[in-house]
């Protein structure tokens, strides 16, 4: 089984560069793709080997929202965390199949001023993880998405200037709070599938559009597939997929049986 995670920056954009020829080259099995910016209705495209497709978009157009795209029936499928508050910018999918759940997710950034952090640390990131570990207990969980944190000082390339110090409180994606909350995370019992297969820096799955930043890896690893315990047996890879191009994200992968 190859699932694949790719927040696309605008569906509709990456249709018109080259979506189809991807799907064609690295055919997954499934397909979560973040930050669609549609409502389904809005895109015209044409996926003959999935003919199980399922949107959730936000109430504001031209936002956030989140697809799934699979050549297997799940068993059910749900929008969203059943959490008002949450639950109107189309952030979270979960499909039910025999043997786990798949989840695609697409966590809400804090914001360059960071005005969005306490909602991100108090409420979204402890309500997301209830929510994963909630399906855990009736079976294992994957999910996958751009969960908008870089974990550690080796999934950045410019740790210094972005972590939080004494005088300055960390940026968006890499303060203190948002890494705490991965590491919540990982000490419920879910297991980053990149790190058990890659170790070190300089793999990233979102670069800037400014200044050459992709040209020069200087990147963030936001980008993640993370599976219950119970699953890390199955698991036969998982890797980043930087010289896909047509967003600011690529795409990242995992195999697992």
């Amino acid at each position: 089984m190859k699932i694949i995670s790719w927040n696309v920056n605008g569906i509709r954009a990456v249709i018109k560069k080259g979506f189809l020829d991807f799907m064609d080259e690295y055919d997954p099995d499934i397909i979560c793709i973040q930050e669609t910016k549609a409502h389904e209705e809005q895109v015209e495209l044409e996926l003959e080997k999935y003919p199980y497709k399922y949107w959730n978009s936000a109430e504001k157009k031209g936002y956030s929202s989140t697809a799934i795209f699979s050549k297997v029936k799940p068993i059910s499928v749900a929008n969203d965390m059943d959490i008002a508050k949450h639950d109107n910018e189309g952030r979270v999918i979960t499909l039910e199949f025999e043997d786990y759940y798949l989840v695609t997710v697409y966590t809400p950034n804090s914001k360059r001023d960071l005005s969005r952090l306490p909602y991100r640390q108090h409420e979204w990131d402890v309500d997301f993880l209830n929510f994963v570990k909630s399906l855990e207990e009736s079976k294992p969980v994957i999910f996958c998405g751009d969960l908008n944190v870089a974990h550690t000082e080796l999934d950045l390339a410019n740790p210094g200037s972005n972590k939080t110090t004494k005088s300055r409180p960390g940026n968006a994606g890499f303060t203190d709070e948002e890494r705490t909350s991965f590491d919540n995370i990982l000490d419920a019992g879910f297991i980053d599938t990149f790190r058990a297969f890659h170790e070190g820096n300089g793999h990233y799955s979102w670069w800037s559009y400014m200044a050459g930043a992709r040209d020069r890896n200087v990147g963030w690893r936001i980008d993640y597939f993370c599976i219950s315990n119970t699953l890390k047996s199955s698991m036969t890879n998982a890797y980043i997929l930087p010289q896909v191009m047509g967003s600011d994200h690529c795409p990242v992968v995992l195999e697992i049986n």
